[in-house]
């Protein structure tokens, strides 16, 4: 008692109502990718949009540079392939590669790395038999071709590929992959479906082939096919005028399908969103006329694009 006044009684607690549970938790993506401080590409142009989706992302980066090396100069340091499996070790002491629904890789610069991706695919499906392992064999492009060294897709199609539930490659990419030529549609699917059969047996198989350039398309346009065990979709966007080419969409596009994917289970519907997402993001990127892609700018296009371009069934 303080100047002859009684304490106050304690304040009454609320009362839970019993209808109110507890939310459900997000899903997590252990995202293995390069990082770059200014711009994005990598986890840097991966990451955001899987958080918008409402993802938690567990990022490991493999390279840390000032920014992304279309530039022609840079600074910054390749991590060991070590320090993947250093990074895992400590995400695994804490309990939760078992709460891990998806691994998500992009470039992989050295022999050493594709081998601890891989081995953190592995050790992240003992703990929990149904995740899901998304690769994007970031080889190189039409035009530029091969960007990685020389060893590397190789290594890519042995040990990365035959684990992988989901892949993404460009169709410069599905070439190298498949020693198929793919200049129309048909040739597309016939080199998606080989490529199918040596993804990982008892996972949905799923082929994603962005920015196809084909015969027979529309003048103009850019398509991404996608072929499932079910059938197989095409989804056709604007080609917008952007010169040079934007670094990252490769980055964007995997973890958008991705992410749609996860979400609602549904190759098809995940083509929609994600390509329409991903036509907003380059919209607004050619509109400001920036050498980066809007990440930032076009966030809530991620989730409900305001332009929905229709994925047709083909096969």
């Amino acid at each position: 008692m303080l100047g002859g006044m009684k304490d106050a009684p304690p304040a009454a607690q609320p009362a839970l109502s019993p209808a109110l549970t507890a939310p459900a938790l997000p899903q997590n993506i252990l995202s293995i990718q390069s990082w770059v401080a200014y711009g994005h590409v990598g986890n840097a142009a991966a990451v955001f949009p899987l958080q918008r989706l409402g993802f938690e992302v567990w990022a490991i980066h493999t390279v840390q540079f000032s920014n992304h090396t279309g530039y022609g100069a840079w600074t910054g340091a390749v991590f060991p392939p070590e320090g993947v499996a250093d990074l895992i070790d400590g995400i695994e002491a804490r309990g939760a590669l078992g709460e891990c629904n998806a691994v998500l890789s992009g470039y992989m610069g050295s022999e050493g790395t594709v081998a601890a991706v891989v081995d953190a695919v592995r050790r992240v499906r003992v703990a929990n038999p149904g995740a899901l392992y998304a690769c994007d064999p970031v080889m190189g492009d039409v035009g530029r071709g091969v960007f990685v060294r020389p060893e590397l897709p190789d290594l890519i199609a042995a040990q990365a590929i035959p684990e992988a539930d989901l892949v993404t490659p460009n169709q410069f990419e599905l070439e190298l992959l498949t020693g198929h030529t793919v200049d129309t549609l048909e040739h597309a699917l016939e080199a998606a479906r080989a490529l199918r059969e040596r993804l990982r047996p008892g996972g949905p198989r799923i082929v994603v082939v962005t920015s196809l350039v084909r015969s027979g398309a529309p003048e103009g346009s850019i398509e991404t096919l996608v072929v499932t065990d079910g059938g197989a979709w095409l989804c056709r966007t604007p080609l917008l005028p952007l010169d040079p080419p934007r670094n990252g969409t490769g980055d964007a596009i995997a973890a958008l399908f991705l992410g749609h994917y996860l979400r609602g289970g549904d190759a098809a519907q995940a083509l929609s969103l994600s390509m329409s997402a991903l036509y907003a993001l380059l919209q607004r990127t050619h509109v400001a006329g920036t050498r980066e892609i809007q990440l930032v700018a076009a966030q809530d296009e991620f989730l409900k694009p305001a332009r929905m371009f229709e994925a047709q069934q083909v096969g």
